[in-house]
């Protein structure tokens, strides 16, 4: 039977009209899933087809230089609006006040599911409810543990945690350079690891940022998770893709080690004063804590780390900026201090949150500013209204399941900026206002309907760092031998980035003690 049955398969001539009807009717079916895409509507923008590849898209959206991509597209529009495909996904890319209009204040796009679609390649909500369940239940969680009682908690934990990292610092070995005086340290990577440790001393588990050999561990899975990212999945989300794969083992490696944390806990009886244990006492699953640590070590680690450690760089190549901070945080510790003996750092670690909070505007502003200069990228949102959304007055239309993009740097970069290739925190001094001179001027810290949640923590911790930093050191622009230099270009961020990254060329500082801080 089975000899006669593949000899029938190896002649198709013979087959019967029906099972050819039934091959081509297959093939056909599959042709059309592959191949076809919903048709833009006639009032959405002008398609941009570019770079446009059957199936795939625009690839360069993903693959190439995105804000290039983007700035392209606009200038072949007569309104700065344009449509693209990522396979079979439609974008709009929207731009002016209109475009920020919408994208900001609509109440029908809807910033996780754009978020899931796009960046992770999740499939689609079954129903149209704008926050699905793991959205809930993550804010639900987040918000508490951005209050200030948690950072009153924590405090202490945080200064001290910030106060041995800067000690650790101070007896490095010293440079090769002209100087033995001196140290030299990748700010990429050195404050990198301070603000994890703090992230995961807010957020996670004190047992993971009181143990340096864990934080490292868990710093190193966080860091190929996060470089294992999949955009075949965005076009393809059915792929099992390497990178999903991967993305999948080290999600598993963080699971466990929070797992025997949790068990740990259980088998003594002894409960953590930590955000673990409040997630634990809420009764989340270990998957939606594991869920929610990634998505709050994604959220915050990737930003505030690239953060401090560009301003930090900035400072270097503003020494009006670099008198200013200097003289904040020498007045702050002038004022607190009990007594001559206490060094800088014993007197920032009896700051009180009010004080931290309070009495350092000028390293916000100095973050403001560097926020600016470091977040590329776009934005997403999904309309999922059921019907097309008008862009303002255009008379063009985001369609109905369709994604609103927004490229970041047509708010941060906007010509209402005076020198905005400058980094100069004096534009936000209250007779400039520069950032509040048109609607959504400035999206640093999200903007309308989705204001970033952890931005007082942010504020917070850098606010830590930089004190710290800049009260106990002096530090200057230098190669990796300790060497002073000045750069030959301005140590600025590729704006074609997808997100905040570490630069690819290294950059070092020195530093060393100041008198005043021995």
């Amino acid at each position: 039977m089975g000899a006669i049955l593949s000899t029938a398969l190896l002649q198709p001539q013979g087959w019967p009209a029906t099972a050819w009807i039934l091959l081509l009717t297959a093939a056909a079916t599959v042709f059309y899933r592959v191949f076809w895409r919903p048709a833009l509507p006639s009032n959405a923008p002008m398609w941009y087809k570019k770079g446009d590849w059957p199936i795939l898209g625009s690839l360069e959206f993903y693959y190439g230089r995105r804000a290039d991509f983007f700035r392209d597209a606009m200038r072949q529009s007569k309104t700065g609006n344009f449509s693209f495909y990522i396979g079979k996904k439609q974008l709009i890319g929207v731009s002016g006040p209109e475009g920020r209009k919408l994208v900001f204040e609509s109440k029908e796009l809807n910033f996780p599911q754009a978020f899931a679609d796009l960046l992770t390649g999740q499939p689609s909500a079954p129903t149209q409810d704008p926050e699905d369940n793991f959205t809930q239940m993550f804010t639900k969680a987040l918000v508490p543990l951005m209050k200030k009682e948690n950072f009153l908690k924590n405090i202490d934990l945080l200064t001290e945690d910030t106060r041995a990292a800067c000690e650790k610092l101070a007896a490095a070995p010293a440079s090769k350079g002209d100087n033995a005086d001196w140290r030299v340290t990748d700010p990429f990577e050195s404050f990198y690891e301070i603000v994890y440790q703090l992230t995961m001393r807010t957020i996670g588990a004190n047992d993971i940022a009181g143990d340096p050999k864990l934080l490292r561990y868990t710093l190193d899975i966080f860091d190929w998770f996060e470089k294992s990212d999949s955009f075949a999945k965005v076009i393809f989300p059915w792929l099992p893709t390497p990178g999903h794969a991967l993305r999948m083992y080290y999600g598993a490696k963080l699971a466990f080690v929070f797992r025997d944390i949790i068990e740990k806990r259980r088998r003594s009886g002894m409960k953590g004063n930590d955000a673990l244990q409040f997630l634990i006492d809420r009764g989340l699953s270990l998957t939606n804590i594991v869920g929610f640590e990634i998505g709050a070590l994604y959220a915050g680690q990737l930003n505030s780390g690239i953060n401090a450690g560009y301003l930090q760089i900035f400072l270097t190549q503003n020494p009006e900026w670099m008198g200013l901070l200097r003289g904040e945080v020498d007045g702050v510790v002038a004022r607190h201090r009990q007594n001559d003996s206490q060094s800088t750092a014993d007197v920032l670690g009896t700051l009180d949150v009010d004080a931290w909070e309070s009495e350092f505007p000028l390293i916000d502003l100095a973050l403001r500013e560097t926020i600016r200069f470091c977040l590329p990228g776009a934005t997403f949102r999904k309309n999922t209204s059921g019907r097309a959304l008008p862009i303002g007055d255009t008379g063009e239309v985001v369609p109905a399941g369709a994604y609103a993009i927004y490229l970041v740097e047509d708010s941060l970069f906007g010509d209402w900026y005076s020198d905005r290739m400058r980094w100069n925190p004096s534009r936000f001094f209250d007779e400039n206002a520069e950032d509040k001179k048109v609607p959504h001027a400035y999206m640093g810290w999200g903007s309308g309907r989705h204001p970033c949640l952890g931005m007082k923590f942010a504020k917070l911790e850098m606010a830590l760092i930089t004190a710290y930093w800049v009260g106990m050191f002096d530090f200057e622009f230098a190669d990796k031998d300790g060497n002073r230099v000045v750069p030959t270009e301005p140590p600025l961020m590729d704006r074609n980035l997808h997100s905040a990254k570490k630069p690819e060329k290294k950059m070092y500082l020195r530093y060393k003690l100041r008198e005043q801080a021995k």
